[in-house]
């Protein structure tokens, strides 16, 4: 077990309820002594801070002490009035698989799962709740939405060991979630999974009775269907509210909710076919299904139509959606942002989503997790300023963006005022210099398939999966105008106008809704493709510089240490994204580079 992980202590902090873990917390830190709690239980997540004292429901009480200690630590005054979460759920979704691996996880093993079991150290879950809950994060769902053997047994035979890391999380005011198989009546003998069947229906009314005597505040069940080849009602002719709901009913006695992912992209098509357009495929799934969902089912929708691409923008799903209740879905794993090697800063990101998304279409937020058992839980330790602002994030999701990633700095680091500024500044300016250098203008898909980190311009261009940019000779970009696809008509009509017309639509999405020619001019005058190829000389050149700055800035030795050997990294991905992306535009355009650069051929 690697003992610096464990940041001070040897042994298990004494909590078992958020109340004592509040009042452990204030008696460890200077800024908390004297500081007294006091638990109202009606409050629930909620809490006040006056001078000396911290009132608040029975898990609002730790959520105050936590905020008492960072106001204090930043100098900051408290704040006034009664402070509650936006949003009731605030759910890590982690994609941790039975044999430790985790999908698309790049921060090392599983922390509860190993060898086909539940297996954890107490002190590194004790540890990681109790980073998480001073983030905001109040559910964690602890395996993989693709269900695989043996994960059905958590429901069955290891319920006991998941009842034991319940315990663990509760003592920090977080409840567990887990993923179920949509399929798994068929492991246990019934010939069908029918959503309607009424075998069906009184097996997961058995299966979670049984599940909550056993973890009576189980948040609820997780589900993925029908997408990437796992089951789900469309098996049976059934629709998805048919089979979202069935299992709502079950879980629905014991408080529970249902939360159903709308990721069905199975929509498996000809590179040949012009119209079929994968972005359409959730909108088309659901919209008709709008108000058919039982009241404890949340849908759980990504922010963009794709799959978590540098830049798409926001699904119209959440916009089109009204009679039902949604979960805006982000992905703290960057799976095709840089594997946390690479910086790349969420929080803009969510900001952007914030602006076109009115605050009463949701009810919950989910981030497809970031943890691991590595030594900095995040791979790259400056990838932690995603996960913190996740959890602040489901407080008050149209918070500071940049105020946010400056407490994290101060919180984390004991930096002078001047490197905190600098840090902070390389911080936020991390999306874009990731995005010039691999998916400028708003082309998504040109990753090395499977792996998705470093450059494949052609690498999805034939898929089945409705990955495409469409790049020829003269132009590159999908039309998904009116004229074209038809997706922007999934859109209000403010929207269409802002997408639907060249002139109107932003930069940073113009090859997702058009298709363009490449000596067409831009607002700035500059061509296409010499804005193509100046974003991709600018990424590799601002990654360099970024580099530079980090390695000034004063990190503790473990921590600037592996900052240096992940901006390394990142320089040589930055320049390969470069080389290989010019080269291959410069091929297919036949033209030249105006500011005559070096383009390999």
């Amino acid at each position: 077990m690697d003992r610096a992980w464990l940041h001070a202590w040897e042994g298990m902090i004494p909590v078992h309820t958020p109340k004592e873990a509040a009042e452990w917390e204030l008696a460890h830190a200077s800024e908390g002594a004297g500081v007294q709690v006091c638990v109202k239980p009606e409050m629930g997540e909620a809490y006040c801070l006056r001078s000396g004292i911290v009132e608040g429901g029975e898990t609002g009480v730790l959520q105050g002490a936590f905020q008492y200690l960072a106001s204090q630590r930043l100098g900051k005054p408290l704040p006034q009035g009664m402070q509650q979460p936006c949003y009731a759920l605030r759910m890590l979704n982690c994609w941790d698989n039975m044999d430790g691996s985790i999908e698309r996880g790049y921060s090392g093993p599983s922390l509860w799962f190993s060898e086909g079991r539940v297996q954890f150290v107490p002190q590194r879950i004790q540890w990681a709740a109790r980073l998480l809950s001073s983030c905001g994060v109040n559910v964690v769902c602890i395996n993989n939405v693709n269900v695989r053997e043996p994960a059905q047994e958590l429901i069955d035979s290891m319920l006991p060991d998941v009842a034991s890391l319940a315990a663990l999380f509760r003592a920090y005011g977080i409840r567990l979630m887990l993923s179920v198989d949509f399929s798994h009546p068929l492991r246990n003998g019934l010939p069908t999974a029918d959503p309607l069947d009424a075998r069906v229906q009184a097996w997961w009314r058995e299966r979670a009775r049984r599940v909550y005597e056993a973890i009576p505040d189980l948040a609820g069940f997780l589900v993925k269907a029908d997408s990437e080849h796992r089951p789900g009602p469309f098996t049976y002719g059934r629709n998805h509210a048919e089979g979202a709901n069935m299992l709502a009913s079950a879980i629905a006695p014991f408080g529970g909710v249902l939360v159903w992912r709308a990721f069905v992209y199975n929509c498996q098509q000809d590179w040949r076919d012009q119209k079929t357009d994968r972005p359409m495929a959730a909108y088309q799934t659901y919209m008709p299904l709008d108000g058919c969902f039982s009241d404890n089912v949340i849908l759980q929708v990504k922010h963009g139509p794709f799959d978590f691409q540098v830049r798409e923008p926001l699904s119209p799903l959440l916009l089109g959606m009204q009679k039902t209740h949604l979960c805006l879905e982000v992905q703290l794993a960057q799976e095709y942002t840089g594997h946390q090697i690479d910086l790349y800063t969420m929080p803009p990101m969510w900001a952007e989503v914030m602006e076109e998304l009115p605050q009463d279409r949701l009810c919950a937020v989910c981030a497809v997790g970031n943890l691991g058992s590595g030594p900095f839980l995040t791979g790259h330790p400056l990838a932690a300023v995603n996960l913190y602002a996740f959890g602040r994030f489901g407080w008050q999701p149209h918070m500071d963006v940049a105020a946010c990633i400056r407490d994290w700095v101060r919180l984390s680091y004991a930096l002078s005022p001047e490197d905190t500024e600098t840090l902070c500044g390389v911080l936020l300016k991390s999306r874009a210099v990731y995005e010039s250098y691999t998916g400028s203008l708003g082309l998504c898909w040109m990753v090395t398939p499977g792996f998705h980190y470093g450059p494949s311009p052609m690498g999805y261009e034939y898929d089945s999966w409705g990955t495409y940019h469409r790049a020829d000779r003269n132009a590159v970009g999908i039309d998904r105008t009116e004229k074209g696809t038809g997706y922007v008509l999934q859109y209000p009509a403010e929207m269409q106008e802002k997408y639907g017309k060249k002139e109107n639509c932003p930069d940073t999405l113009l090859l997702f809704f058009h298709r363009m020619r490449y000596t067409d001019r831009m607002r700035d005058g500059r061509t296409v493709i010499q804005r193509l190829y100046d974003d991709h000389f600018d990424g590799a050149q601002q990654t360099r510089e970024m580099q530079r700055v980090l390695q000034a800035i004063p990190f503790p030795a473990a921590v600037g240490q592996a900052v240096n050997q992940c901006m390394e990294k990142q320089v040589r991905n930055a320049q390969e994204w470069c080389d290989v992306s010019n080269s291959f535009f410069h091929r297919l355009s036949g033209i030249e580079d105006e500011k005559g650069r070096i383009i390999y051929d």
